[in-house]
Parts: structure tokens; sequence; C-alpha cells
């Protein structure tokens, strides 16, 4: 067991971070406060061997691990919090599902536009009345000689995104969802009114009136459904990495202003209540860490763990969150300032602990994993209903 980056990791760690000081660093308060996803640095991204870390070779991408994904969040957020995002578009969730069960024409036509820095990608999962529930979603697919016809809508993804992975029910039940690819300038798609979250980030509903989809643009028929989300264990690993790579940023700029910053003749850091602010902000980041790195190398041993994956979310959300919050307390009405990028971590690293399963769906998981059996959060069927009260009445 080594706590410690190899060579070549060290190495790559320091190539990134030295590319984030040249490239990124001048504009980073712009990117942060423009809603649009970064895609104009996405390019030098693609020059640099940051996109498709995690992809295979063969589909054009690095052939490199979870863990160099990890790093390369890291040392990115680092300079500009939100260039972050682009290692985690081009390396988790809708491009990894996309490069593993997609066909080579599919690969062609959707996968490589992405890892060359030409095209942007968000996944249409939400609905209205389908969020952490996702086996509730609406939007159907329908055969239409050889291919579907796709009705309903989804919520809150990136609407700047030049193509999405949809969520589609082709039957019944979880074993009728799978999914299909579809692009912006698609017949019958279209993009309602734009809006903001907290962070900044832009967000809009994605309608289908009957969006007629061809049978090479489906990626996962029915049944495809535990497929998708088997996903979402690598996806929580990137969540997890900008949480705390987001607290992590907070906490340096707090200690920096701790240094500088003179009040009643003695620097902040020599007040003690400060000095224990920040002793407990190193020992959380520093455990959160450990739980992230060992998510991310056990993943890369094999399949990776739900349980690691689900308590390294759980933490870095937490953790970072936490570190941006006291950062902000204590830097004052400049940490509470739009000039400065600790402001943004703390919205940012708030919508962490709802995005990619809330913090309180992830509590859910870990007691069923604590207790070895399912708990599940809906209610009694009917008949098992009706059964259990005349139990109760005999």
């Amino acid at each position: 067991m080594d706590f410690k980056f190899d060579p070549d990791q060290e190495l790559f760690a320091d190539s990134v971070h030295k590319f984030a000081l040249k490239h990124l660093a001048d504009g980073a308060l712009e990117r942060a406060h423009n809603e649009h996803f970064p895609k104009e640095a996405k390019e030098l991204f693609y020059q640099q061997g940051l996109l498709g870390i995690t992809i295979p070779e063969e589909d054009g991408g690095q052939g490199g691990t979870l863990m160099d994904a990890v790093i390369a969040i890291e040392q990115i957020a680092r300079v500009c919090p939100r260039s972050a995002d682009i290692i985690q578009e081009g390396n988790f969730g809708a491009i990894r599902t996309l490069a593993q069960y997609a066909n080579a024409d599919q690969k062609e036509r959707f996968l490589k536009p992405i890892l060359e820095g030409r095209e942007v990608i968000a996944v249409g999962m939400t609905e209205p009345d389908a969020g952490s529930a996702t086996t509730d979603l609406k939007t159907t697919a329908t055969p239409d000689g050889d291919g579907f016809r796709i009705k309903g809508s989804k919520v809150f993804p990136n609407p700047f995104a030049d193509q999405y992975l949809v969520y589609v029910r082709f039957g019944p039940g979880v074993r009728g969802i799978g999914s299909v690819m579809l692009r912006r300038d698609t017949p019958g798609f279209s993009i309602g009114k734009t809006s903001q979250f907290m962070s900044g980030a832009a967000w809009a509903p994605l309608f289908f009136d009957d969006v007629y989809v061809p049978a090479e643009d489906v990626l996962l028929l029915a049944g495809g459904f535990k497929k998708q989300i088997s996903g979402f264990n690598v996806e929580r690993i990137g969540n997890a990495a900008r949480s705390l790579a987001y607290g992590r940023y907070c906490f340096n700029e707090a200690r920096q202003y701790a240094l500088d910053r003179n009040q009643f003749g003695r620097q902040l850091c020599e007040f003690q209540g400060l000095q224990w602010k920040f002793a407990d902000m190193m020992v959380a980041l520093e455990a959160a860490q450990l739980l992230l790195y060992r998510a991310a190398t056990n993943a890369d041993r094999g399949l990776p763990s739900p349980e690691d994956t689900t308590v390294a979310k759980l933490m870095c959300n937490q953790v970072g969150f936490n570190a941006a919050n006291e950062a902000v307390q204590i830097m004052g009405g400049m940490g509470y300032s739009r000039e400065s990028l600790v402001e943004y971590c703390f919205r940012r690293s708030r919508g962490w602990m709802i995005a990619g399963g809330s913090i309180e769906m992830l509590k859910n998981r870990l007691g069923e994993m604590v207790f070895e059996r399912r708990f599940s959060q809906r209610p009694p069927r009917p008949e098992r209903a009706a059964d259990e009260t005349g139990k109760a009445a005999s």
C-alpha cells in the first residue's frame, strides 16, 4: 500500500499544472461567470492529450486510468476551477457510456468529435417527475419502421451541447429503458428557455415532439438501463474529484489570504480561531482525498465498487463544500465577492451535493450496504399493503 504518486503520475501532474498555468490562468474568473460551457478551451485540452484519458486508444482515447483523470481534474482546478468541467465531460459520464457501448459507426460519428475537442456531449436523463427515481422516466421510444419516434421531455442538461445521450423508455418497467443519441438540430427536437443554476451554469428543458431516431442512432435498446446506470459509479468519481478540487482551491486561497491580511496589527494566521479552522479543513480534505484515490485505483483494477464510489462522493461533496464555506467566512467580503473564485467554488460545490446522486440518496445506499438488504423508497404495492393489513388484523 503506497500513498504517494509514482514517478509517472508525478510527471503527469506537473505537466498538467504547467499547462493550466500557461493557458488557463488568464481568464479563469471570466470562465467561471460565463454560463456557456468553456468549449473554446477544448481544442487545447485535446492537443495536450487531456480528452479521453480513460478511453481506450483504439477508440481514439489516451488509454489511461481513472486515477490519471482525477489527477488532471485536481491540477486544472488549482488554476481554473471552471475548466475542470472539460476534464469531466471528456472523461466521465456520457462519454464513457458512449465509448463502451457504441458500435464502430457510432464511435466515428459521435465519439470522435468529442475526443477531438470539436463537440460537447450532455446527458438527457432527469425529467420533471423522474429525478432520483430515474426509473420513473416517461420519455417514450415508439417503433416506426426501422427506427423510433421519441416523445417526452428532460430537464437540467447543458443547453449548448452538440449531442445528447437521451434515456428513453422502449417498454414498461426497468427492463424497458434504453438510450438514443440525438444532435441538437434533429427535426422535432427543441430546447426551451435557458435558465441558470446557482453556480451560473446554464440549463434548459429539452422537448421531443415525435423525433425520429433511425436504428443506427440507438445506443442501447430495452434492457440497457443497468448498463447505463453502472456508469454512475465512475461518474461519481469525477463528481467527487471536482468537489474536492474546489474545496482544495478555496483552502489554498484562504490560506494565502490569512498570510497576507493584517487585522489589529497581526496577520490573520496568528489568530488561534482561524488556525483551528485550517486544521479542521486540512484533516477533512486529506481524509476525503484518500477515499477518492481508493475509489479511483480500485476501479482501475476492475469494476468500480459501488461502496467505494458512494463513500468517496459523499465525503468529497461534504468536505469540498465545507472548505469553500469556511474560506468564504475567513476571507470575509473578499471571499463573498464575485471578484474571487472562492464564492464561485462555494456555489458550484453546493450543486455537487445534489447532482450525480444526492447526499441523502447516497446515505440510503450506504444504509443498504451496512444492513445488507434493500430498503425501497417507494410505498408498498397495493396488493402487498392489503396483505400486510390482513395479517395485522388477524
